[in-house]
């Protein structure tokens, strides 16, 4: 089977590349070829080709943006968010392999029509309207972020204070170019975030009316007013033109008029609609609701601007680039315009606290973090240092009941320090990096507000995370284990839970690899004895790659799986033929395992490098039947060679 899929993300910074990561990770667990395009902040790569498409049993999208469709025409089609995408790629891998999703057709009009009764109500209501809404999020950004950090450029090279207006360029100054192009690139912030809400609905013929729905919106000298409606303004008018445009689409016209309709009718039509009513019926009121917002935020003070700050903060740390997340980023973000900045400060130290914190946390206490936390723990840092909050995104899905709460009382500390401390933010964006490039207000206490924040998520996730078990490598080096290691197996186990025995597996057992010893062992020592017996009845073609394959896979997380029970599996080109060992130990090996016992039967699964899954297959058989508790217990009360082999071939078969 081979599928294609298409990941994007509203910033198309991280989101879109884990999507893009667990798809390709789930499809090669589950043997599906899979080709995944990202359309992402730097544009489309590895674009789909007509050839991929066509050879296509299905395709999954998984997005917050607006993705074209028309391509998909005739394919079994999975339309979901990104979320989706990162936290369930095999269930929509399956989806697909059971057929659970509808045939696209491109010629359809009525888009719920494209979709199955379950992917009808998750697009319906608000996930619908978000989508919108991020795809002209999404736009709109670079365009605050441009402007933002060309103006923080100029003010901090060219600036000069004065005594009544603070820091102002002087007019003949080098950097006075600099500060209007910024203000140039803010302008367009509204007209784009409304253009793209329509063409999300609506298509290509939405972007205009849009456009101008959100030109109209951000000029309140159309409407008789001193301030536009400002982002509030855009939204609503790039749903209005969006949904106008959509139904006029819908109209019945004459052949030839079709080609014209797209270009021409449809946006003049949707325009002026659209700019009449906003000129003569919500104009002057969303703006008065929005001026009135804008000033009572100015005009906060003491507890007041603590409660906003908590709130902001809480916000940005709960979901972590998520729709919550948004929602806050876009509102401090859209305050810039209206020259309040204390907004976007608090959000600028909230969404670095979450992933530095845990970078911290697995720099300060390497024992409670797996190898692979321990590498997410340098790129979740150095995404923090980019005020890239999805840096934290992999430890929350992990553990989210320690994780989220840990990143929202730190990312609300933070926050609350840079309200009090005056914090300001003049770019759509955060991080150090903002601040390093002059972007931001009180540099000082920013860099505080942010230090005492990731420290105290890094402090509340150690002291809420469980110790993670200590392993030594074949080295003598201390590597930590994963405590979920359970996971791994409990999926080769329970996806083929059901399926016969393959009778070969009985052919790996020998009675030469079945042993008993009665003296006390490491697990290092175990490992290598069974390898050395391997090796001298002659299974064993490279003992030295065979060692290091077998510590290497144990390397990244313990496979003492508890209940007495350990089982170390490599694929190996140092094996010459799938074979089983085991070793009873009366005495017990010592081995850090997931429930704290010590392992009294080892379970050594060696086979070669070319044979596919079959250690995958023995590990589910394996396990399976040492559920039992009347099979695993005759294993332990084996007193004999022979009589612990026999049981092994009665499991087996």
């Amino acid at each position: 089977m081979k599928i294609v899929a298409v990941t994007s993300c509203p910033n198309g910074i991280a989101h879109t590349y884990m999507a893009q990561e667990k798809l390709e990770q789930a499809a090669h667990e589950l043997g599906i070829d899979i080709k995944v395009e990202t359309q992402g902040g730097v544009g489309v790569e590895n674009q789909l080709t007509a050839k991929d498409i066509e050879e296509a049993d299905g395709v999954i999208i998984a997005a917050d943006r607006q993705v074209d469709l028309s391509r998909f025409h005739g394919k079994l089609l999975i339309n979901e968010n990104v979320r989706a995408g990162i936290h369930h790629p095999k269930d929509l891998i399956e989806r697909i392999q059971q057929k659970k999703a509808s045939v696209y057709h491109s010629e359809t009009q009525d888009e719920n029509a494209k979709l199955s009764s379950d992917e009808k109500q998750k697009h319906k209501g608000i996930q619908h309207v978000y989508q919108h809404l991020m795809n002209g999020v999404s736009f709109m950004v670079p365009f605050i972020v441009v402007g933002g950090l060309l103006i923080a450029i100029a003010l901090s090279l060219g600036g000069e204070k004065t005594a009544t207006q603070g820091i102002v360029i002087p007019d003949d100054s080098f950097w006075k170019p600099f500060e209007k192009i910024g203000a140039l690139a803010f302008s367009f912030m509204v007209p784009i975030l409304a253009g793209y809400i329509a063409m999300s609905i609506a298509d290509k013929p939405g972007l205009v009316p849009g456009m101008i729905g959100g030109a109209i919106a951000a000029d309140g000298s159309f409407y008789g007013s001193d301030a536009g409606a400002g982002f509030l303004g855009g939204i609503v008018a790039g749903f209005l033109a969006g949904y106008i445009a959509k139904w006029i689409k819908q109209v019945k016209v004459p052949k030839a008029m079709a080609p014209i309709m797209p270009i021409i009718i449809i946006p003049i039509i949707s325009s002026i609609i659209v700019g009449l009513i906003f000129i003569y019926v919500i104009g002057a009121p969303i703006a008065g609701i929005f001026a009135g917002l804008t000033a009572w935020l100015k005009g906060m003070q003491g507890a007041n601007i603590v409660i906003l700050a908590m709130i902001i903060g809480a916000m940005i740390a709960f979901d972590m680039g998520g729709p919550v997340n948004k929602v806050a980023f876009l509102f401090g973000s859209a305050l810039i315009a209206e020259g309040n900045y204390s907004v976007m400060g608090m959000v600028a130290v909230a969404v670095c606290t979450p992933p530095i914190g845990l970078g911290i946390a697995t720099f300060m206490n390497r024992r409670k973090f797996n190898h692979n936390e321990i590498e997410m723990g340098k790129a979740s840092f150095t995404m923090g240092l980019f005020g890239i909050t999805e840096g934290a995104i992999p430890f929350a899905a992990q553990d989210p009941l320690r994780i989220i709460p840990a990143n929202i009382i730190g990312a609300m500390v933070a926050a609350v320090i840079a309200a009090l401390g005056g914090v300001g933010d003049r770019v759509a964006h955060g991080g150090p990096i903002v601040a390093v490039l002059g972007g931001i207000d009180k540099v000082v206490i920013f860099f505080i507000a942010v230090i005492i924040g990731s420290l105290v998520t890094a402090a509340l996730v150690l002291v809420l995370k469980k110790r993670s078990p200590i392993v030594a490598t074949a080295g003598g080096h201390e590597t930590s284990i994963e405590a979920t290691e359970n996971t791994r197996h409990a999926d080769a186990t329970t996806n083929d839970a059901t399926t016969n025995t393959d009778a070969s597996q009985t052919q790996m057992i020998h009675k030469n690899t079945t042993m008993i010893k009665t003296q006390p062992m490491t697990r290092d020592e175990a490992i290598e004895h069974m390898v050395s017996n391997l090796d001298k009845h002659g299974y064993v073609k490279d003992k030295a790659t065979l060692t290091r394959d077998i510590f290497a896979r144990e390397a990244e997380s313990t496979t003492a799986l508890g209940m007495n029970i350990a089982m170390p599996h490599a694929k190996s080109a140092g094996i010459k033929e799938p074979v089983v060992s085991v070793l009873k130990n009366n005495a017990g090996v010592m081995w850090e395992s997931l429930d704290g016992t010590v392992p009294q039967i080892v379970f050594l699964i060696t086979v070669p490098e070319h044979s596919h899954d079959m250690h995958l297959k023995t590990l589910q058989n394996l396990s399976r039947h040492l559920m039992d508790d009347a099979k695993r217990e005759a294993l332990l009360q084996s007193e004999t060679e022979n009589v612990l082999y026999q049981h092994m071939i009665e499991i087996m078969k």
